[in-house]
């Protein structure tokens, strides 16, 4: 098969490697239908995931169609269109029985960590892929969804509402900033909306992004270039600053941005992969009663999220701007990866 393959930070190629087997009676093989990149793909190709070492498929987000089940799989069939998470949770160990999915003890890599594909295991960018405990960590596609809507399940939509939204413990009047306005950012302001806040402030060095923001549920937007960019988010918050501000880069200077609105008592939400320390100024802010949260989704919100979906409850056809074939991959990448410059927001890639 085709797939595309890191091979050390900047350098990945779209070349021939080896199909994938069932290994575990566990697993699964899905021929992937449409897949997509991430902005974690592109941290790992700075260099800023170690763990992702030469050779290794990237890729944690498809939808595809079920070819092949490992002998233990009952609930799941071959022919069953499934949309694959970004986290596989084995179910059974004491994180996964917690809910805390991002944690699995499996012994898939080794590691304790849920998100394996495209990290420690090959991933989701190649025409097949093998599934870890595929009873659970694959959702049946609903009528009526398409394959372009299921894959914002995979990863940014549960990401952005779980640890932007769920973490930040948005409630209904509160005021949300949330520092960039990527694609999982704009996920973290799609579903603030369900919580109810009386505005969303979208924050971004990207004017396009700040405005297209709008159409995904900010009330706001602030172009962070603007040198008066925090009085401007001040202004729209009684002069206290954000109830609840979600850092959704992960750049030093977007986490020193997203502390320096958030009022006393606040929520700081970091959802953006860091590839650098930061630093968090605790002699000036011990004082203040904030909540800093981190983490790695667990997609436990998953299953509601295509409720919603399936329901019409959630728009996410805004998401995507770019369509590419499978094979065009590395096109794809060179236009997400200018976002600035060609707009893009989610591109699609179609087998």
């Amino acid at each position: 098969m085709k797939a595309l393959v890191y091979h050390g930070p900047g350098a990945k190629a779209w070349e021939e490697a080896p199909d994938p087997v069932i290994l575990k009676p566990t697993d699964a093989i899905v021929k992937v239908e449409t897949t997509t990149i991430c902005g974690t793909d592109l941290h790992i190709l700075k260099g800023d995931v170690p763990a992702v070492t030469d050779g290794r498929i990237l890729g944690h987000e498809g939808v595809g169609t079920i070819t092949e089940v490992g002998s233990a799989v009952t609930d799941l069939a071959v022919g069953d269109r499934v949309i694959i998470s970004c986290i596989s949770s084995c179910g059974k160990c004491s994180y996964c029985k917690k809910g805390v999915y991002s944690h699995c003890q499996a012994d898939e890599g080794a590691s304790g960590i849920g998100w394996i594909f495209g990290h420690l295991i090959n991933g989701t960018q190649a025409e097949f892929v093998r599934v870890p405990f595929a009873e659970t960590s694959l959702y049946r596609v609903p009528d009526g969804v398409s394959a372009e809507e299921a894959v914002m399940i995979s990863d940014i939509l549960p990401t952005g509402h779980e640890i932007g939204i769920q973490y930040g413990q948005v409630k209904p009047g509160d005021v949300v900033a949330v520092v960039g306005a990527g694609p999982v950012g704009l996920a973290a302001i799609t579903t603030a909306g369900l919580y109810g806040p009386s505005r969303v402030i979208a924050i971004d060095l990207d004017a396009n992004r700040v405005e297209q923001a709008k159409r995904f549920g900010a009330s706001d937007g602030v172009v962070a270039s603007d040198p008066d960019w925090k009085e401007q988010v001040l202004a729209l918050t009684d002069g206290l600053g954000v109830d609840v501000s979600v850092e959704a880069v992960g750049i030093p200077a977007t986490w020193d941005m997203t502390l320096s609105i958030v009022r006393p008592a606040g929520h700081v939400a970091n959802v953006g992969v860091h590839g650098k320390p930061v630093e968090f100024p605790l002699d000036r802010v011990w004082i203040d009663n904030l909540t800093v949260t981190t983490g790695l989704v667990n997609t436990d919100s998953s299953a509601m999220l295509i409720k919603l979906l399936a329901q019409r409850k959630l728009d996410v056809s805004g998401f995507i701007s770019h369509r590419f074939a499978l094979g065009d991959i590395m096109d794809a990448y060179d236009t997400f990866s200018r976002a600035a410059e060609t707009k893009a927001l989610k591109v699609i890639l179609q087998a």
